[in-house]
């Protein structure tokens, strides 16, 4: 170290630099903590630094945001007003309405009694607290989580998805209305922070318990108690308690006396999660818990307003609102709405005319226990618009609450043939040996063939009454419902595109039981009455998809609600519908057709049977240029709800869907089409399958009259002969000539076309069946909801 030559101190001498001063805006240097300095200026943010903004910047925006929050929260909660909570509680009645305006029924009117919460059991309390808020007593207003969530829901236009408190749903159920919206969501905040200063917890609860919706019109939990389970709500256990908990999660939905099996299931998941959830907060013992079992829920009440047909179509429309997402089940049930339907009341009454004459009055459940059992479902829909124009639901809705038109848990039977023919003419669907597949096409019908093609165990599904067919072209199968014939078709086409045709035609893709499975064409599916009428109107609208539906307007105080768009889809081409359509006649038009009795209504008409296994439940479906009606019979045990046989009801040994169910399609399609003109269906391109010059001879002209007792739809007798090869799908060896369908047919009935009696000898033998076969699901049937098991057996 140096010191310099004014005695200071030294500086460094191993090279270091001295410190380099600052000049002054004079020019002259000196010390920067000189007396005279100043600071030296900060170097200019330049480029893309100018763009983030200082922590001073930061600070300020945020502190500027909190206080304009703040604000404008005290601002809100001095100007939004508590609204009189009586007059937006009070339920009114709804107002339902035929197309042409005259008054279907009313419903809507106030069931609620309100009671203190002592009168409430605790254990109905708690159980509400562990379905909707576990933490209501220690928690404020709002769940400021749970309202995120909320309003990102509702942005992104999913609604309010939970994580409201009770105190915020009291709000919502007293003060306003159910609409998923930004502005009800502010104002329910308000509003429930100003109830939640003014009211104590047990008044909020109370308050909650008695403005709920329970569903079957029951408003608040005294109602509910009595609705459900005939007891006061003081009465009230543990399991019922959780039961009215889950249903404040869907009232409709979750009812198990009339929910669909899935919803059933839900409903138990969702019991289970309230009992889990009061078990753990304490309120009930892991030892009752385990002792609880699921409580026996009462049938619905009758109501006067919704007896007969009219129960079906109130529900038909209240499930098509509110899952189209037009309106909120709550907020229908407080009233004031005006509701016009689809239906026409004259074809209305004309349907509930043909099922008592054609079905009802043939049937006598005191002589006959098996009578009993027959429950009907109809379905009649406007091609051109997807109109519903008419809807039977069952004998009674007050009687019979599941509405038979809408339920999905029985098996289409072949009906959905219709749609294997489509997906395969779609699809240009070959033959294994490579041959592109036509009306004219031949394929093996002996009973129990197996199918080739695919991978897994052999599928090798049985003909109705296992009758053997022989060698018969792909309109003979549809004419005659020949399972081995559509197993293999399906097999052709790819079963997956049978699947994928079925969606585009209409049915939803969650239909239980729609399956890429090698029974797919024989109907393993459950589509409702009302989705098979969709689904055919496509076929008769060439090919343009429009989803059945069922209301025309909805107004309230003057004020009409937006209904969703009708949109058409081009599902398949309209050359395809046109040829499907061409070969559905022949099921009606061909003497021997398992759809012949409908030849009796005197114009153009298409249609299919249907029979599922243990013919739980027979199907037609059938229609003109101008109507598309679906019409199925269900076997329902009366008492227990399981779906049995409908063999012997009415006295017929067998059933099928060209008996009951078409004779109420031609009855009812007689008085709907009164008084119109007569029009033909568009010819295919190809021209009319019905002339196809390759066919096998067609079944001889019946020479009597049906007989009352005639068990079935389908053809009764085998080939003449016996196959010479069963595992052919296009022909080969010499054709075997299938005998005549059953000889008690009407001597009235029209000759169909007259088919040349031989068809051209294939290129190439037919070879042996590959070792694997597709995967097949069990052959019996099944009467569960997803409708796993193979429609084998199943014909007409």
């Amino acid at each position: 170290m140096s010191r310099n030559a004014q005695g200071g101190r030294r500086t460094p001498s191993i090279g270091l630099r001295p410190v380099k001063r600052f000049k002054r805006s004079t020019g002259s240097t000196g010390s920067a903590g000189g007396s005279g300095g100043r600071k030296p200026r900060r170097p200019k943010r330049t480029g893309w630094r100018r763009l983030i903004p200082t922590w001073r910047m930061t600070l300020l925006g945020f502190g500027s945001a909190l206080l304009l929050g703040i604000g404008l929260f005290v601002l809100g909660v001095f100007l939004v007003k508590v609204p009189d909570a009586h007059a937006a509680a009070t339920a009114q009645s709804n107002t339902w309405l035929y197309s042409d305006g005259s008054v279907l029924t009313r419903t809507g009117q106030t069931n609620r009694q309100n009671v203190a919460l002592d009168k409430v059991s605790p254990a109905a309390q708690h159980a509400a607290l562990a379905a909707e808020d576990r933490n209501f007593y220690n928690e404020g207003a709002v769940n400021v989580q749970g309202l995120a969530r909320a309003a990102i829901n509702t942005a992104k236009g999913q609604g309010t998805q939970g994580g409201s408190t009770i105190t915020q749903q009291y709000v919502k159920n007293t003060y306003l209305n159910q609409k998923q919206s930004i502005t009800r969501k502010v104002k329910e905040l308000f509003i429930a922070i100003k109830v939640d200063a003014t009211e104590s917890k047990d008044d909020i609860l109370s308050g909650y318990l008695n403005t709920s919706y329970y569903g079957r019109g029951a408003y608040g939990i005294q109602a509910a108690a009595q609705a459900y389970f005939g007891v006061d709500a003081s009465a009230l256990d543990p399991a019922q308690g959780a039961y009215l908990a889950t249903l404040l999660n869907a009232p409709s939905a979750y009812d198990v006396a009339t929910a669909t099996a899935a919803g059933k299931q839900n409903a138990v998941n969702r019991w289970n999660y309230v009992l889990d959830g009061m078990v753990k907060e304490g309120w009930l013992s892991a030892d009752e818990r385990a002792k609880t079992a699921f409580p026996d829920v009462r049938d619905p009440q009758p109501n006067p307003g919704l007896s007969g047909q009219a129960g079906y179509l109130v529900d038909a429309a209240t499930k098509y609102l509110t899952s189209s997402g037009v309106i909120n089940e709550t907020e229908l049930a407080k009233g004031g709405y005006t509701i016009k339907l689809t239906i026409d009341p004259a074809r209305q009454q004309a349907l509930q005319d043909s099922v008592q004459a054609q079905l009802h009055d043939n049937l006598n459940p005191d002589k006959r226990k098996k009578d009993a059992a027959a429950q009907a479902g109809a379905a009649s829909v406007d091609p051109k618009t997807g109109a519903v124009v008419a809807l039977y639901g069952g004998v009674d809705y007050v009687k019979h609450y599941v509405d038979n038109a809408t339920r999905r848990d029985y098996q289409a039977g072949s009906t959905f043939k219709a749609i294997a023919l489509a997906a395969a003419f779609e699809n240009n669907a070959k033959t294994q040996e490579g041959r592109t597949v036509t009306p004219r096409t031949v394929y093996d019908g002996t009973s129990g063939r197996k199918v080739r093609g695919g991978k897994g165990t052999p599928y090798a599904p049985p003909n109705e009454g296992d009758k053997s067919y022989g060698q018969i072209s792909l309109q003979q199968a549809t004419d005659w419902s020949v399972n081995s014939a559509f197993a293999q078709l399906a097999q052709d086409t790819g079963l997956q595109k049978v699947k994928d045709t079925a969606v585009a035609l209409g049915l939803p893709g969650n239909t239980p039981g729609l399956d890429p499975v090698p029974s797919i064409p024989l109907g393993a599916a459950t589509p409702s009455v009302l989705d098979m009428a969709g689904v055919y109107a496509t076929l008769d609208n060439g090919g343009k998809q429009i989803t059945p539906w069922l209301v025309q307007s909805v107004d309230r105080e003057g004020e009409n609600v937006a209904l969703p768009a009708h949109k058409t889809t081009q599902a398949i081409s309209e050359d395809t519908a046109n040829q499907v359509t061409s070969m559905l006649q022949g099921v009606v038009s061909d003497p021997g057709g398992t759809g012949w009795r409908a030849k009796a209504l005197g114009r153009p008409a298409a249609g299919k049977t249907g029979t599922t296994d243990d013919q739980k439940s027979v199907w037609f479906v059938g229609y003109t240029p101008e109507l598309v009606t679906s019409v199925a019979l269900f076997g329902q045990d009366p008492g227990n709800g399981s779906q049995v046989s409908l063999s012997g009801v009415g006295g017929i040994d067998g059933a099928a869907g060209g008996q009951f169910p078409a004779q109420i399609w031609t009855s009812y399609m007689k008085a709907a089409l009164k008084g119109q003109s007569v029009s033909d269906f568009p010819t295919p391109a190809g021209g009319d399958s019905s002339g196809a010059t390759d066919l096998p001879t067609a079944p001889s002209t019946p020479s009597s009259a049906p007989s009352t007792s005639a068990p079935t739809d389908a053809p009764s007798t085998g080939p003449t002969t016996t196959p010479g090869n069963g595992s052919t799908s296009t022909g080969g060896g010499t054709a075997t000539t299938p005998t005549a369908p059953p000889t008690s047919q009407p001597t009235t009935q029209p000759t169909r076309p007259t088919r040349p009696t031989s068809r051209p000898t294939p290129t190439t033998q037919p070879t042996a069946p590959p070792t694997s076969q597709p995967t097949a699901p069990s052959t019996g049937g099944t009467d569960s909801v997803a409708g796993a098991g193979a429609s084998s057996g199943s014909g007409g």
